[in-house]
């Protein structure tokens, strides 16, 4: 009888596309982060709190290992639980132990902050429960401060792919005309890799929520007021003078850069920096680190993987959901977006069945 491990860093299922409405209040906490002891309360399937320290695999390709034919590799946890492996799958960690065991890495991807100076201390990503709840926390003292003075909120949102955007009229929509919300985008439109009538609807809804676009520039530089508790006066930031006048609570400038020759910079100012661009697979430290054993990784740390989406070389070993490169007919890798990863699961648990009982895998 095959054994189920599932180990993940949180005790929760998170349920990511419905994050947003956790800012509106149109749902609660547990409705879109289940504990993972509930969900799987009626099933084989045993839950371990903790992370990936070092995956060691072993099915490469010609690689010549005694117990290739009955290991495909190993996976240390932190907690320094051990656990053999027969295939494996990457996105959320999911392990199943037995000769004929199958491994399921579902890492997805975290923000990327060290990019740009000042983001790591002063922007708020928007990936997990715990930016929700540092989102939503800081909205509500924002809002509590300024409530009933002549005073807008100002939200800066950096990033206009599909989770910026939705952020952005979110967060329009709760603050109303109690503040304005600044989305950022280096490129010269929204939801570049949207269909054109998806864009044209997404664009609809941000007009209709006063969200100001600033288009064609990058965030060079944030940096923070510090506390102002009265009008002043900020100088010397590229010979401007920004008038302040704001209640207690921290403050941020982003210094804004065009993207092409031709236009101006610019300075704004924002009470919350949130922060939608630049995301990174957390693959854990592979052994051995010579080529070719590794896991083949592109520019952007993503494990590339072929058709079945099995990582390229490794026959036990699969990827997908963010943490996964998979290119499709006109050698685009397809987006890192949620309804990617629910088609590809499906073809992942088929796969690995497939695997299991000797019967042809299905292309993706």
């Amino acid at each position: 009888m095959e054994q189920i491990i599932l180990v993940d860093q949180s005790e929760r299922f998170v349920f990511k596309p419905m994050l947003y409405e956790l800012l509106s209040g149109e749902v609660d906490e547990w409705q879109i982060a289940p504990r993972f002891l509930d969900l799987l309360a009626n099933t084989s399937v045993q839950f371990f709190k903790d992370r990936v320290k070092v995956l060691y695999p072993s099915d490469h390709w010609g690689m010549n290992v005694s117990k290739a034919s009955r290991c495909g590799g190993t996976v240390h946890l932190e907690s320094g639980l051990l656990i053999e492996y027969d295939c494996i799958s990457v996105d959320n960690l999911f392990i199943s132990s037995h000769w004929t065991a199958r491994l399921v890495l579902a890492l997805g991807a975290e923000a990327k902050l060290d990019v740009v100076p000042g983001a790591a201390e002063f922007a708020i990503p928007f990936s997990t429960l715990e930016d929700a709840r540092k989102v939503k926390d800081k909205l509500t003292t924002l809002e509590r401060k300024t409530f009933g003075k002549d005073f807008q909120i100002s939200v800066a949102v950096v990033g206009c792919g599909y989770s910026g955007v939705e952020l952005a009229a979110t967060v329009a929509e709760r603050l109303q005309n109690r503040g304005i919300v600044r989305a950022i985008n280096v490129e010269t439109m929204i939801c570049p890799n949207a269909t054109p009538g998806n864009r044209e609807a997404a664009l609809k809804v941000l007009s209709s929520r006063k969200v100001e676009l600033l288009l064609g520039y990058f965030v060079r530089c944030i940096r923070s007021f510090g506390q102002l508790e009265s009008s002043h006066t900020v100088t010397g930031v590229d010979e401007n003078s920004i008038e302040v006048a704001a209640p207690a609570f921290e403050r941020y400038i982003l210094e804004l850069q065009p993207a092409e020759r031709g236009t101006q910079s610019k300075i704004i100012e924002a009470d919350l920096v949130l922060w939608t661009v630049g995301t990174k697979p957390p693959l854990p430290q592979l052994e051995p680190s010579d080529v070719p054993f590794v896991i083949p990784l592109n520019a952007r740390g993503q494990a590339e993987t072929d058709e079945t989406l099995r990582v390229k070389g490794h026959p036990r070993i699969f990827a997908l959901g963010d943490s996964s490169a998979l290119r499709d007919s006109s050698g685009r890798i397809l987006p890192a977006t949620a309804q990617v990863a629910f088609q590809q699961a499906d073809f992942t648990g088929w796969n690995l069945w497939a695997a299991i009982n000797g019967r042809p895998l299905l292309p993706f």
